[in-house]
């Protein structure tokens, strides 16, 4: 598995399961844009931790939906990461788990409950420079490298 951050000796990882959707349409990906109340922003794939008994494709179709308000359904294994990173609060973590390419089957407004993340729709290009995770950044890169 490839290991993504520097991990600082000195702190604790919370080690945390978790996967991530690369979703296209029209030759455009899907990405969240997270507002932070300290008026910090950046983005990201949508997804996020498993919860409890959760499998990991589970898990990305339930954050897709809290997240953007798609529906989703999960394809291929794109890339098996570990990335290490602060949280909003300062809390050390290693997000390890798998990111997808997933279909767009629809979407359910109801879903969406996460009101600090905003859906929008970047070139695929432009996503691994902005992306805030080179775990994410790396993945779309590989995905648009077996594209062609």
């Amino acid at each position: 598995m490839l290991e993504f951050g520097r991990r600082d000796p000195e702190l604790a990882y919370r080690l945390r399961p978790a996967a991530f959707g690369i979703c296209e349409k029209d030759g455009l990906i899907a990405l969240v844009l997270v507002e932070r109340a300290e008026g910090r922003s950046y983005h990201d794939l949508p997804g996020g931790a498993v919860d409890g008994v959760e499998t990991e494709h589970q898990a990305v179709v339930r954050e897709f939906g809290e997240e953007t308000g798609l529906v989703i359904a999960p394809g291929d294994l794109v890339l098996r990461a570990s990335q290490l990173f602060l949280k909003s609060d300062g809390e050390p973590v290693e997000n390890e788990g798998g990111i997808y390419q997933v279909g767009l089957t629809g979407e359910d407004p109801a879903l969406k409950i996460e009101d600090d993340h905003t859906l929008v729709w970047v070139e695929p290009q432009a996503a691994v420079v902005s992306l805030r995770h080179e775990s994410h950044a790396w993945a779309v890169a590989k995905w648009l490298r077996g594209r062609g």
